[in-house]
């Protein structure tokens, strides 16, 4: 009772999103079947998990072909909702933030967007090309029960489909105009935390221009300079902008390594030896801090960042949370199903398995709105994800014992002192749903809509006339 009462009670901030009454209160039926849903197998599973009349199903489908939900303006609503829920983790004055990119397997002939994607992984059983759809994600760390973890903020289709030949913009150029506006919501200036393909020169130069800084890793055979000499007598031609080069990974010999215990995220009595270093990086041109850290039993890393008043230790600390957005991927695809939508388009012409980018520039302005209409599904569905992600999350952090308490199952590895996964908070709220849809009085607007909507022949243990 108590989950479902304060569940309800956080959704009024993403009414300003919908443009009608009866949109949001649709909205919110979807957010219930996310959060509550049993199975994956499309809306359907939340018409069975919230025990809705079938002709749910339909006015379902109705709000992502509707045009009634502005994507952009619900993810403002969200952040401003995740920051009254949650209290930001912070190192030295800055929020941190954590992004990566997530490709979903689709095989649908006539979904757009659908392209061959290569994926690099450590797990064999994953092929090295899928078609599907690629996401870019970008998630908060806030303060948890003995550790941060990771909420997610907003994630977006960024490839697939093309206007022409010519355009030119990248992943990282998208990624930029997504994390900029989301970083000036959360006011104040924000570290984010990123791998490997994020270290360049588009992804530095914005965030520095605003006051952002990067902490991420650098590849193997990275290079960089120490400042240029001092002039004793100036000479004809341009000043010298770079001194000696330095290969990065030819200093793992040097002397001037120390050794630290490690501040990675769950590791106890762990010796690292590591060495900072401010030096140029050509891409930016401009100094930045290098952190070699040697790890006992994971080898070896060269991490960047470009705030040179970062202490190394905190460098290698925050970069071990890097992994919490991949934590909260895999609760986005096999707990809440973010990612689990069939929708299709009628009009378009089937792909072919190893198909590329979709250019939309000899297509017609009417087909053109059919699949950017349809790519704002996708986007809708997958921010409504991660909503309801970030309200189970809200659930299991400050409700952690009533969720223990309406868990009502058996795990092996129980430990209710600790924070519950979102998995855990779903099935408290699965397990609690039909007490609450049977004594909840009608109060709100809501929960008045949401019992109008119930077949109560399918509520199990309850009747009750409709």
């Amino acid at each position: 009772m108590l989950l479902w009462s304060e569940w309800t009670r956080r959704l009024a901030p993403l009414r300003p999103a919908c443009a009608r009454s009866r949109t949001f209160l649709w909205l919110c039926t979807a957010l219930l079947g996310l959060c509550a849903r049993a199975d994956q197998a499309g809306v359907t599973s939340w018409v069975r998990s919230g025990f809705l009349e079938g002709a749910a199903y339909r006015r379902l489908l109705h709000l992502f072909a509707g045009g009634g939900v502005r994507v952009d303006a619900l993810t403002r609503c969200w952040v401003g909702l995740v920051l009254s829920l949650f209290r930001p983790f912070t190192v030295e004055g800055f929020r941190v933030a954590v992004t990566d990119g997530l490709k979903v397997p689709k095989e649908g002939h006539r979904m757009p967007a659908v392209k061959s994607l290569h994926q690099e992984s450590a797990n064999n059983s994953k092929p090295p090309y899928i078609m599907g759809h690629s996401f870019q994600a970008v998630g908060l760390l806030v303060e948890g029960r003995g550790a941060p973890l990771c909420v997610p903020l907003a994630t977006r289709l960024h490839e697939g489909v093309k206007a022409g030949p010519g355009e030119r913009r990248t992943l990282l150029d998208k990624l930029v105009a997504l994390f900029l506006p989301l970083a000036s919501q959360l006011g104040g200036p924000t570290i984010l935390l990123a791998d490997a393909y994020y270290a360049s020169r588009k992804i530095v130069l914005p965030l520095l221009a605003v006051g952002h800084h990067l902490v991420t890793r650098v590849r193997s055979n990275a290079v960089a300079y120490h400042p240029p000499p001092p002039v004793v007598s100036r000479r004809r031609g341009r000043p010298r902008i770079y001194g000696e080069k330095v290969r990065l990974n030819a200093l793992w010999n040097s002397p001037g390594f120390t050794t630290a215990s490690s501040p990675a995220y769950g590791e106890r009595d762990v010796t690292i030896c590591l060495l900072a270093l401010d030096l140029l990086w050509r891409p930016v041109g401009r100094k930045v801090r290098f952190v070699l850290v040697d790890h006992p039993v994971r080898g070896r890393i060269i991490l960047m960042t470009t705030h040179l008043g970062l202490a190394p230790l905190d460098v290698v600390r925050l970069y071990s949370y890097r992994f919490k957005i991949e934590v909260s991927f895999k609760q986005a695809l096999h707990t809440v199903g973010a990612y689990a939508y069939h929708f299709w388009l009628k009009s378009m012409r089937p792909i072919h398995r190893g198909s590329g980018d979709q250019y939309l520039h000899r297509a017609t302005p009417t087909y053109r709105g059919r699949v950017r209409r349809k790519m704002e599904a996708y986007e809708l569905h997958a921010q409504l994800g991660c909503i309801a992600q970030g309200l189970l999350q809200h659930l299991a952090v400050n409700f952690r014992t009533e969720v223990w308490g309406e868990f009502r199952s058996w795990m092996r590895t129980m430990n209710v002192d600790a924070t519950p996964s979102e998995a855990v908070a779903a099935q408290a709220l699965r397990s609690s749903l039909p007490q609450y849809l049977a004594s909840s009085p009608p109060e709100g607007t809501f929960e008045k809509f949401l019992l109008e909507k119930v077949d109560w022949s399918r509520v199990p243990g309850l009747q009750m006339d409709t």
